[in-house]
Order: structure tokens, then C-alpha cells, then sequence
């Protein structure tokens, strides 16, 4: 079905992330079905948009290629299950979806709509003539008129809800998520915005995407450095050793780590370097932060280790009080020669399975989104 207004209440820190959404009053939306909308009713904290990752190449999304401009890359927390969300209700890869944290929130259609859910666990509740429970996990429609009630999540942190379209902002630098440490991209979400949904992608639904148990103990691989020799053998040791717990001033700037703080051995000023999502700083006070997606495009306290990026998703994922481990994993091969029949720059037997240059990638078709703008 074409995609139509839909209405959202109690929205507990949703995010935009790869589904496109928008004002219903904001004028030159690109790809918006007139009269095609959805509604905060109740918001319990924030919410705002945000970009994912392009599956085609695990590129990470948001506004990738701008730290020049000293701004942060911003997208999805759990890329994986915001591209899940993305995928089961035939989205392309540059849509945008709602990320939000704990649960508690409510979307009234205004028309028909196709959704998913995924990420943490928690009850999907649909109320209307006929009152239903959806899965996780699965297409589902939301008839005119319907509320979707997204409970308290029971594992995990963060939710990904897919919208058939996508949901329609205007992008900033290139991107549909709300950057909350710069203020850029679109106002976080509150009771009463209506939030036009894109042109129908003209893709099949996809098959259920079960979502996959927590794991018993939360483990985060870190490949060390490179400001490690900062710190004295034993504090690199303690760091592995350790279980660190998630702190509740945690956010997406940074998931902030409690424990026995980390001894340096080197007390001067470090001058500001730029740091990626995964960084592990280390301030004074010994107890490492995590950086994540709206962090800083540069930083000043040495970084003990950078966090294999598949796994940022761990920390997504993990609620305040919760405990994690760092295992050191090594750093990928750098500089590594050229095979003899491919120069640098040749095509000669490029790779047939698609590791073609990233570029690539930002330039493919995506018939749910206006990539010719992002």
C-alpha cells in the first residue's frame, strides 16, 4: 500500500535512522506522497533522525566524508538492525528509521502503512477494530486510523522502527539524522509532529528477520592503541581484564564506562587528534568513554583502543548498569603490496564480489530514497 500519515505517541528518545521522515508542514519535501504522514501523539524523552549504514558496502551512513567540517558521522547506533528494519519492509539501503531508546512509544497512521520493528526486545501492541500483537522482526500493516504501541523494551536498549517510503526530511550535508551534540539535521521528535513517508520503494516485503537472543556476557574485540603507551602495562592489562559497567550519562556521543580508572604514565598535553566512532578515550579521570556516532570529529585524551566497528552495536544495545569486556583483537594489515598482476589503479582482475571502491557504493540506485541528495 502507498504509504500515508501515521501519528506518534509516547516517543521514548526515538531516532530517525534510514527511513525518511518529515514536518508535515515543511515545505519542498523530495519523495512525499501528498497527504502521506505520521503524527508524534506523546513523547516520554526525545526523538530525532538519524541516517544508517549503506548495506552495499558496511559503509557507515549518516554525514560520512564531513569531520573535515568538524562534523561527526551521526546514523544509527545498531546499524545492523536499523538496516534489518529497512530491508523487511522493502526499503532501500538510504532510507531512514526511527531509532529509539528503551520503548514507550506510540505512531498513529493516517492511511496505510507497511512497518517493522527491530532491535531490543519489547511488545508491539496494535489497536484498533481489531486489536493485535505483531512480532519483531516482521512486515506488518498499520491501517488508517491504527496505533502501533511500542512497550518497555525487556532486553537491549534501542528499537528500529521501518516505515514502507521511508520517512521524508530534507537532508542536512547530505543526511537525514539529528545530529544531537551539533544540533544539526531535524529537531528531535515531540507529541503532535507529523512525519510525511516517502514514495512507495516498489520492492517486495521481505521474509521475518528473527532477532537474535542477548549474549550471556557482552564482549566489545578493541584493537589497541594508538595512544596505549600512555598507560603503564598494568593499566593496559586491567583494561582487558576488568568488566566495565555502562554508566546512565551515557549517550550517542559517548557510552561512558565505570570500573577501576586506568593508570597513565604520561602526564603531559596531548594535542587534539581525530578520533572515529569506537575510540576509547581515557580522560583524567582514568575511566574510559567510548566514543559513538554524534562524538567529536577530534579529541585531546589519548586513545587506549579503538572498538572493531561490527561491534558498536554491542553497545547500542546495552541499558545503563550493564557490564561489558574489552578482548583485544589485532589491527588490520596496513600497507600491504599489490598482488603482481594488479598496479595500483589497474582493473585488471578486479574483484568479482564487490569490493569495488566506496564510492561505488555512495552512487548506486536506490528506488526509496533520492540518493542524487545524500
Amino acid at each position: 500500500p502507498q504509504a500515508a500519515l501515521v501519528e506518534c505517541a509516547d516517543l521514548h528518545d526515538a531516532v530517525a535512522v534510514h527511513t525518511r521522515l518529515a514536518a508535515a508542514d515543511l515545505p519542498g519535501l523530495v519523495d512525499c506522497v501528498a497527504g502521506a504522514e505520521t503524527v508524534v501523539v506523546r513523547a516520554s524523552t526525545t526523538a530525532a533522525l538519524r541516517d544508517v549504514v549503506r548495506a552495499a558496502r558496511a559503509v557507515p551512513r549518516g554525514r560520512a566524508g564531513s569531520a573535515a567540517l568538524g562534523v561527526s558521522p551521526s546514523g544509527a547506533l545498531d546499524a545492523a538492525a536499523a538496516g534489518s528494519a529497512n530491508r523487511l519492509v522493502g526499503n532501500g539501503p538510504g532510507a531512514a528509521v526511527l531509532e529509539h531508546l528503551l520503548g514507550g512509544l506510540e505512531l498513529t497512521a493516517h492511511g496505510e502503512h507497511v512497518l517493522a520493528v527491530t532491535g531490543a526486545r519489547t511488545a508491539l501492541t496494535v489497536t484498533g477494530p481489531t486489536p493485535w500483537r505483531p512480532p519483531l522482526g516482521t512486515p506488518f500493516a498499520l491501517r488508517d486510523g491504527e496505533r502501533l504501541a511500542v512497550g518497555a523494551v525487556t532486553a537491549g536498549a534501542r528499537v528500529y522502527v521501518g516505515v514502507r517510503g521511508g520517512v521524508a526530511v530534507p537532508p542536512v550535508l547530505g543526511s537525514r539524522s539529528t545530529d544531537t551534540l551539533a544540533g544539526l539535521g531535524p529537531d528531535p521528535l515531540s507529541a503532535g509532529d507529523a512525519l510525511p513517508v516517502g514514495r512507495d520503494p516498489g520492492r517486495a516485503v521481505r521474509l521475518p528477520e528473527p532477532a537474535p537472543g542477548p549474549p550471556a556476557a557482552s564482549t566489545v574485540r578493541v584493537v589497541p592503541g594508538p595512544r596505549d603507551d600512555w598507560f603503564s602495562p598494568a593499566a593496559v592489562a586491567s583494561f582487558f581484564a576488568q568488566e566495565w559497567e555502562l554508566t546512565a550519562s551515557s549517550d550517542r556521543v559517548g557510552a561512558r564506562l565505570s570500573g577501576e580508572p586506568l593508570e597513565r604514565v604520561r602526564t603531559g598535553e596531548l594535542p587534539s587528534e581525530g578520533t572515529v566512532p569506537g575510540c576509547v578515550q581515557v580522560p583524567p579521570s582514568g575511566l574510559p568513554v567510548v566514543l559513538l556516532q554524534d562524538a567529536p570529529t577530534t579529541g585531546g585524551y589519548p586513545v587506549i583502543g579503538v572498538v572493531h566497528p561490527e561491534d558498536l552495536a554491542v553497545l547500542a544495545q546495552l541499558r545503563p548498569g550493564e557490564r561489558l569486556r574489552f578482548a583485544r583483537t589485532p589491527g588490520p594489515e596496513l600497507g600491504a603490496p599489490f598482488p603482481q598482476d594488479r598496479a595500483p589503479g589497474s582493473t585488471k582482475n578486479a574483484d568479482p564480489v564487490g569490493t569495488a571502491p566506496e564510492a561505488s557504493a555512495d552512487t548506486s540506485a536506490d528506488t526509496s530514497a533520492d540518493t542524487s541528495e545524500e
